[in-house]
Protein backbone atom coordinates (compact mmCIF):
# COMPACT_ATOMS: atom_id res chain seq x y z
CA UNK A 1 0.00 0.00 0.00
CA UNK A 2 0.96 3.48 -0.51
CA UNK A 3 2.54 6.07 1.60
CA UNK A 4 -0.30 8.19 3.31
CA UNK A 5 0.87 11.65 4.29
CA UNK A 6 -0.99 14.17 6.26
CA UNK A 7 -1.49 16.38 9.10
CA UNK A 8 -2.76 16.62 12.31
CA UNK A 9 -2.97 19.27 15.61
CA UNK A 10 -2.48 17.39 18.89
CA UNK A 11 -4.56 17.25 21.58
CA UNK A 12 -5.21 15.88 24.79
CA UNK A 13 -7.55 14.30 26.48
CA UNK A 14 -7.05 14.16 30.11
CA UNK A 15 -3.60 13.18 30.43
CA UNK A 16 -3.89 11.66 26.56
CA UNK A 17 -1.68 13.42 23.76
CA UNK A 18 -3.54 12.06 20.92
CA UNK A 19 -3.33 11.93 17.43
CA UNK A 20 -6.78 11.82 15.44
CA UNK A 21 -6.03 11.27 11.66
CA UNK A 22 -8.52 13.32 9.44
CA UNK A 23 -11.55 11.49 8.11
CA UNK A 24 -10.17 11.48 4.40
CA UNK A 25 -6.90 9.99 5.23
CA UNK A 26 -9.13 7.28 7.79
CA UNK A 27 -10.59 6.17 4.43
CA UNK A 28 -7.49 5.19 2.91
CA UNK A 29 -7.07 2.55 5.29
CA UNK A 30 -7.88 -1.28 4.90
CA UNK A 31 -10.29 -1.31 7.88
CA UNK A 32 -12.17 0.93 9.99
CA UNK A 33 -10.92 -1.46 13.06
CA UNK A 34 -8.17 -1.50 14.71
CA UNK A 35 -4.87 -0.86 12.11
CA UNK A 36 -1.19 -1.36 12.72
CA UNK A 37 0.86 1.16 11.05
CA UNK A 38 4.46 1.82 10.33
CA UNK A 39 5.98 5.07 9.37
CA UNK A 40 6.94 8.52 10.64
CA UNK A 41 5.95 11.32 12.29
CA UNK A 42 8.00 14.70 12.03
CA UNK A 43 10.34 12.63 10.13
CA UNK A 44 10.63 10.20 13.41
CA UNK A 45 10.33 6.57 12.74
CA UNK A 46 7.46 4.34 14.74
CA UNK A 47 5.01 1.52 14.61
CA UNK A 48 1.97 1.92 16.33
CA UNK A 49 -2.06 0.66 16.44
CA UNK A 50 -4.26 2.81 15.01
CA UNK A 51 -7.89 2.68 17.43
CA UNK A 52 -10.83 3.12 15.73
CA UNK A 53 -12.71 6.31 16.80
CA UNK A 54 -15.98 5.41 17.25
CA UNK A 55 -16.47 7.83 13.95
CA UNK A 56 -15.33 5.80 11.15
CA UNK A 57 -11.69 7.23 11.88
CA UNK A 58 -8.87 6.31 13.62
CA UNK A 59 -6.05 7.80 16.49
CA UNK A 60 -3.40 7.19 18.36
CA UNK A 61 -1.72 8.15 21.66
CA UNK A 62 1.53 9.92 21.69
CA UNK A 63 3.32 7.73 24.26
CA UNK A 64 6.68 9.61 26.38
CA UNK A 65 9.32 8.05 24.23
CA UNK A 66 7.67 8.99 21.23
CA UNK A 67 7.16 12.29 22.64
CA UNK A 68 10.34 12.83 23.37
CA UNK A 69 11.91 12.47 20.34
CA UNK A 70 9.63 14.83 17.98
CA UNK A 71 9.35 17.39 21.01
CA UNK A 72 5.84 18.43 20.78
CA UNK A 73 2.92 19.51 22.63
CA UNK A 74 -0.89 19.89 22.92
CA UNK A 75 -2.19 22.00 19.74
CA UNK A 76 1.67 21.73 17.55
CA UNK A 77 0.82 20.31 14.31
CA UNK A 78 2.52 16.98 13.08
CA UNK A 79 3.08 15.57 9.62
CA UNK A 80 2.62 11.44 9.29
CA UNK A 81 3.60 9.63 7.11
CA UNK A 82 2.33 5.81 7.45
CA UNK A 83 1.84 2.81 5.83
CA UNK A 84 -0.61 0.29 7.19
CA UNK A 85 1.96 -3.18 7.97
CA UNK A 86 0.38 -7.28 8.13
CA UNK A 87 2.69 -7.51 11.12
CA UNK A 88 1.49 -7.03 14.83
CA UNK A 89 3.85 -5.77 17.34
CA UNK A 90 2.79 -7.77 20.80
CA UNK A 91 0.50 -5.78 22.59
CA UNK A 92 1.57 -5.19 26.52
CA UNK A 93 -0.93 -7.79 28.86
CA UNK A 94 -2.39 -5.86 31.56
CA UNK A 95 -1.35 -7.33 34.86
CA UNK A 96 -5.23 -8.49 35.79
CA UNK A 97 -5.18 -10.95 32.25
CA UNK A 98 -1.63 -11.95 32.23
CA UNK A 99 -2.11 -12.92 36.29
CA UNK A 100 -5.75 -15.00 34.65
CA UNK A 101 -3.60 -16.57 32.10
CA UNK A 102 -1.09 -17.93 33.69
CA UNK A 103 -3.16 -19.79 36.22
CA UNK A 104 -3.59 -22.45 33.43
CA UNK A 105 -0.80 -23.80 31.70
CA UNK A 106 -3.55 -25.37 29.06
CA UNK A 107 -4.77 -21.53 28.10
CA UNK A 108 -1.47 -19.58 28.41
CA UNK A 109 -0.29 -22.26 25.69
CA UNK A 110 -3.79 -21.64 23.70
CA UNK A 111 -3.37 -17.26 24.24
CA UNK A 112 0.28 -18.08 22.67
CA UNK A 113 -0.86 -19.72 19.90
CA UNK A 114 -3.16 -17.05 18.65
CA UNK A 115 -1.95 -14.49 16.17
CA UNK A 116 -1.12 -11.26 17.25
CA UNK A 117 -4.01 -9.51 16.15
CA UNK A 118 -6.63 -11.94 18.05
CA UNK A 119 -4.32 -11.15 21.25
CA UNK A 120 -4.99 -7.61 20.78
CA UNK A 121 -8.63 -7.94 19.88
CA UNK A 122 -8.73 -9.60 23.60
CA UNK A 123 -7.52 -7.15 25.50
CA UNK A 124 -9.50 -4.03 23.56
CA UNK A 125 -12.56 -6.47 24.13
CA UNK A 126 -11.91 -6.78 27.80
CA UNK A 127 -10.81 -2.94 28.33
CA UNK A 128 -13.64 -1.33 26.32
CA UNK A 129 -15.37 -1.04 30.09
CA UNK A 130 -14.89 1.04 33.43
CA UNK A 131 -16.89 -1.45 35.26
CA UNK A 132 -14.57 -3.78 37.04
CA UNK A 133 -16.80 -6.83 37.26
CA UNK A 134 -17.43 -6.70 33.66
CA UNK A 135 -13.76 -6.34 33.30
CA UNK A 136 -13.80 -9.49 35.28
CA UNK A 137 -16.46 -11.19 33.67
CA UNK A 138 -14.71 -10.63 30.20
CA UNK A 139 -11.83 -12.40 31.59
CA UNK A 140 -13.56 -15.52 32.72
CA UNK A 141 -15.33 -15.57 28.96
CA UNK A 142 -11.97 -14.92 27.36
CA UNK A 143 -10.47 -18.19 29.58
CA UNK A 144 -13.56 -20.19 28.63
CA UNK A 145 -13.45 -19.38 24.95
CA UNK A 146 -9.67 -20.06 24.82
CA UNK A 147 -10.78 -23.17 25.93
CA UNK A 148 -13.48 -24.24 23.42
CA UNK A 149 -11.59 -23.43 21.06
CA UNK A 150 -12.55 -19.65 19.80
CA UNK A 151 -9.25 -17.93 18.57
CA UNK A 152 -11.54 -14.46 18.92
CA UNK A 153 -13.19 -12.18 20.54
CA UNK A 154 -16.91 -12.47 18.68
CA UNK A 155 -20.25 -10.03 18.91
CA UNK A 156 -18.70 -6.79 19.18
CA UNK A 157 -18.35 -3.88 17.54
CA UNK A 158 -14.35 -3.85 16.23
CA UNK A 159 -15.00 -0.31 15.05
CA UNK A 160 -15.73 1.40 18.20
CA UNK A 161 -12.83 3.17 20.36
CA UNK A 162 -11.89 0.48 23.28
CA UNK A 163 -10.01 2.58 25.70
CA UNK A 164 -12.42 3.91 28.45
CA UNK A 165 -9.91 6.78 29.07
CA UNK A 166 -10.46 8.75 26.33
CA UNK A 167 -14.09 7.80 25.00
CA UNK A 168 -17.76 8.00 25.90
CA UNK A 169 -19.77 5.17 24.67
CA UNK A 170 -17.10 3.73 22.24
CA UNK A 171 -16.94 7.14 20.76
CA UNK A 172 -13.45 9.06 20.99
CA UNK A 173 -14.11 12.27 23.24
CA UNK A 174 -13.51 15.24 20.91
CA UNK A 175 -15.74 18.24 22.40
CA UNK A 176 -13.21 21.22 22.14
CA UNK A 177 -10.99 19.45 19.61
CA UNK A 178 -12.80 19.65 16.17
CA UNK A 179 -10.51 22.21 15.57
CA UNK A 180 -7.47 19.81 15.63
CA UNK A 181 -8.24 17.85 12.32
CA UNK A 182 -7.04 19.44 9.52
CA UNK A 183 -9.52 19.12 6.47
Amino acid sequence: MAIISCQCKLFNIGDWLIVRLPDEVSKQLPTRSQVMVEGTINGVDFQTPLEPDGRMSHWFEIDEKLLSAIAVKSGDTVTLEISPVKYWIEPEIPADILSALKESSQVYTLWQDVTTLARWEWIRWIRSTNNSKTREHRIDVMLSKLRNGSRRPCCWNRNLCTEPAVSKNGVLILEDNENSIKK
